[in-house]
């Protein structure tokens, strides 16, 4: 993948931009015609992106495959933009079960899966363009979804495998104090990327505090009241009409390296990166080999381009193998 390829972005796009911004006003008009668009404007022109996705992922396998039970629901979470709830599109073989009731802000609907969800799961306000889906639109499913875990614990699961996108806290605290400069703070990328972070990473690791909490309340329970605990509290659940609880066991693979300062470092080193897109050109400014620009973390997001991507493989792959005995547990029916 090349950047410039996958978001094309030239100085031509950016002189443009004012008068995109401007362009609103003949989307309202469309609107009221009943023309609605298929996307509405975001910063980047996503369709080489788009191509991609649809081009890439088998989707018709997808739907074979829960068709035949080999998997038995596949999830993908976008934000409705009219209501700000979020919409749980299921592909799954299976009615929904009642255990979707407990949150009125997460909404499932039983769907076979197709390009445009996942593109509407993964569109970030104002960089990619919102997709329309029926007759609403919809953003990044991150933004609203304050509970991430909450749809496979819905579809049934009792073994969550999590594929983190940040190191532990203690680790990303030590390397966030040791690379921080005060004079970021005044780059509007920089709060861009910080804010990010906040909405896209932070609930997976609060959901996944909530949920061992929970599980430890259930432990202290049966040590306190016996092994029979579980069984008459969820007697209790089921005579008021509420769901059972139970233990869930989690795996979480986390990146043993900051995945914004590989950003950084990557830009730092990509051959003729001043020459190849603005983008680049931008992101890539007083880099010289020493570490991540303010910019990093927001272009962790964006850099779609095989210099950043092998060796995020590779990263990803090196943090699997560590904990391969895990892995084989986790996955075995003992």
């Amino acid at each position: 993948m090349r950047l410039e390829e996958i978001l094309p972005f030239t100085t031509r796009d950016l002189l443009r931009l004012p008068a995109r911004l401007l362009g609103l006003r003949r989307i309202a008009d469309a609107f009221r015609s009943g023309a609605a668009p298929e996307r509405l404007h975001g910063f980047f022109n996503t369709a080489p992106l788009e191509r991609l996705v649809m081009g890439s992922i088998p989707w018709r396998e997808i739907r074979r495959n829960v068709r035949e039970g080999h998997v038995d629901a596949v999830c993908v979470a976008a934000t409705q933009i009219a209501t700000g709830r979020v919409v749980a599109f299921i592909d799954s073989r299976e009615p929904l079960s009642s255990r979707w009731d407990r949150d009125p802000m997460v909404v499932p609907r039983q769907v076979h899966l197709r390009p445009t969800h996942a593109l509407a799961s993964a569109a970030i306000p104002m960089l990619f363009p919102a997709v329309r889906l029926g007759r609403s639109y919809y953003a990044d499913g991150g933004l609203r979804l304050n509970t991430p875990l909450a749809p496979a614990l819905r579809l049934g699961a009792d073994r969550l495998l999590v594929v983190a996108l940040r190191q532990s806290e203690r680790e990303a605290h030590k390397a966030a104090l040791a690379r921080m400069r005060v004079q970021d703070y005044a780059n509007p990328m920089f709060l861009f990327g910080k804010v990010l972070n906040a909405l896209l990473l932070d609930p997976v690791d609060t959901d996944l505090a909530r949920m061992r909490l929970m599980n430890q309340l259930l432990e202290d329970g049966q040590s306190a009241f016996g092994a029979s605990f579980l069984a008459e509290l969820n007697q209790v659940a089921r005579s008021a009409g509420r769901t059972a609880v139970k233990r869930i066991d989690d795996l979480v693979i986390r990146p043993s390296r900051d995945l914004s300062q590989l950003a950084g470092e990557v830009l730092a080193q990509i051959p003729s990166a001043r020459l190849r897109s603005p983008l680049l050109r931008f992101a890539a400014r007083g880099t010289k080999g020493s570490g991540p620009t303010p910019e990093a973390d927001l272009m962790s997001y964006l850099l779609f381009d095989g210099e950043f991507a092998r060796p995020l493989a590779e990263l990803g792959f090196k943090d699997a193998c560590a904990q391969e005995e895990a892995l084989c547990r986790f996955f075995s029916d003992d």
